[in-house]
C-alpha cells in the first residue's frame, strides 16, 4: 500500500501485506489517528489451484507465523506510537 503527499507529490510505502494476501477496507477513524485493514486470502496460490491440507504454510504462515495453523484472513489496526494522526 502506497501512501501520497497531495501537497508535495511524494510517494512512500505505507504497509505491506502478507505473502499472496489482497489488502482491502481501508478505513480510517474521523480523528485520523487509528486505521483499520482487512487482510484478504493470504497463503492462497496465485492462480487459485488447491493447496495441499498437508502443506498449509507453504506459502503464507499469517498471522500467527510458525506456531500457526492454516493462513487465514484478519482485520488490522493500524495506531502511531505517539497517538498522532497517521500521515503525519
Amino acid at each position: 500500500m502506497l501512501c501520497a503527499d497531495p501537497a508535495t507529490g511524494e510517494i512512500r510505502r505505507f504497509l505491506v501485506g502478507p505473502r499472496q494476501c489482497e489488502i482491502t477496507g481501508v478505513f480510517t477513524t474521523p480523528d485520523e489517528r487509528t486505521m483499520f485493514v482487512g487482510i484478504q486470502h493470504p497463503g492462497e496460490t496465485p492462480d487459485d489451484s488447491p493447496t495441499d491440507p498437508a502443506k498449509t504454510k507453504d506459502l503464507s504462515s499469517w498471522p500467527d507465523g510458525d506456531a500457526g495453523g492454516r493462513p487465514r484472513s484478519a482485520c488490522i489496526v493500524i495506531t502511531k506510537d505517539d497517538g498522532g494522526e497517521i500521515g503525519s
